[in-house]
């Protein structure tokens, strides 16, 4: 049986998913296909994804491919409950997801969906297969393959398969080209941006805007901060991505030189206590602490807790820590992902993209999973260029072909100087 927070909201759900629906052409094309051909006719399916409007389309996209679907949130603060209910009332997908959930009843969503005995598991954060090999074994017998949408989700599967214990074929939707040059780069740039002000209401112009983390999160964030005035500052454990933001004009640091400088601070790393407690201790009276990594251990907030002798909510989304000294600092989203947490996720047009490469890597799975070993897999690179294909279509961009006597060209080594 589903578990919603309110079956009431499911008008306003489908209202804002058909919004959605019409910034994602790529995925709708492939509905229509899969709607013709069933090509997972079959197939249980267990989501452990954000539960929001992009995500309901891609649910209905693999139900209009045959699967049968059992959705669960994978992380309690970016449920949409409007949208949940939708999912249930409009589109008949079992659906466990409610916003707020405390972690016994998101691991109890989770469980839910393993009971149904998924063939596929389509994971954003590795918590659903995890919980599998933890405590679950007895279900994983029928499982054949699976997805992971995120970096994190995607360190932890490799870490598995380093470990030996990584139980089936994954492949790391994650790495796509097309999901992680745009998805990670213009989505949570855009969101998180959007998050931090909608918690905060700050302005963003002549702000000290202090990154951590220079990955492709981290670079699409730094281009939308900048474009908003900030002055933003990097800090970084890379060399080489230490470099390239030092080429791309941007100041790198240490955290230890930001803290008592940076007047907003964004983590997105995929790595524990990268804000600890020495930092805390110097920032500044009115400093905003957020996060956009999958989970919310890139703050140390056991820290912030204990040095803080009252702890405030003072507008939605946003909690004031009174430091001993009087010193206030601002958490944002409870340290969760700021853009799901405070905002709406990433905008329907890029996640049209992600999605896409989720339903083609669910088909390629059943297709190919007998050939597979148990390790994680990039995204087939057909798989990658018919997105961009269906992409540039949909808006309407043709590209240049190869000539013969290019092809001809590029496979020889005869020419030279």
């Amino acid at each position: 049986m589903p578990d919603i927070a309110n079956p009431e909201l499911a008008d306003q759900g489908l209202n804002r998913i058909e919004y959605a629906w019409t910034e994602m052409p790529v995925l709708r094309s492939i509905y229509d296909r899969f709607e013709k051909e069933r090509p997972l006719e079959g197939l249980v399916l267990a989501p452990c994804l954000h539960v929001t409007t992009e995500t309901a389309n891609l649910m209905r996209t693999l139900e209009a491919g045959g699967a049968k679907v059992h959705l669960c949130a994978s992380n309690p603060l970016s449920t949409q409950d409007d949208t949940a209910a939708a999912l249930v009332k409009h589109f008949n997908i079992d659906t466990h997801a409610i916003h707020g959930a405390d972690r016994d009843l998101y691991y109890k969503h989770i469980n839910s969906c393993i009971d149904a005995g998924p063939h596929i598991t389509m994971d954003d954060g590795c918590d659903l297969v995890t919980t599998l090999i933890q405590e679950r074994t007895e279900k994983l017998s029928g499982v054949i393959g699976g997805t992971e949408e995120t970096t994190t989700g995607v360190v932890r599967l490799r870490a598995m398969a380093e470990d030996g214990v990584l139980p089936v074929p994954i492949i790391a939707v994650n790495d796509a080209l097309t999901k992680h040059l745009f998805d990670n780069r213009y989505g949570t740039g855009q969101s998180t941006c959007d998050g931090i002000i909608r918690a905060t209401n700050v302005l963003l112009a002549g702000k000290k805007f202090v990154i951590a983390g220079y990955g492709w999160c981290g670079r699409g964030l730094a281009m939308r901060a900048v474009g908003q005035g900030a002055h933003v500052i990097v800090t970084e454990i890379n060399p080489v991505k230490a470099l390239q933001a030092v080429m791309d004009g941007i100041t790198v640091m240490t955290m230890e030189e930001a803290a008592p400088i940076g007047d907003i601070f964004v983590t997105v790393t995929g790595n524990i206590n990268v804000v600890r407690r020495e930092h805390m201790e110097k920032m500044h009276d009115g400093t905003i602490l957020a996060n956009s990594g999958h989970f919310d251990c890139e703050l140390e907030l056991t820290a912030l807790e204990d040095m803080a002798v009252e702890k405030k909510r003072i507008r939605n989304n946003l909690d004031m820590y009174t430091m001993k000294d009087g010193r206030k600092l601002f958490l944002a989203g409870e340290g969760r992902l700021v853009n799901l947490a405070a905002a709406e996720g990433h905008p329907a047009s890029v996640m049209d993209m992600s999605f896409a490469n989720q339903a083609l890597c669910t088909e390629y799975l059943k297709n190919n999973y007998k050939e597979l070993e148990t390790q994680v897999y990039p995204v087939p690179e057909d798989i990658d260029h018919k997105v961009a294909d269906l992409k540039l279509a949909s808006m309407g961009v043709q590209i240049d072909e190869l000539t013969q006597q290019q092809i001809k060209y590029l496979s020889s080594w005869q020419e030279g100087t």
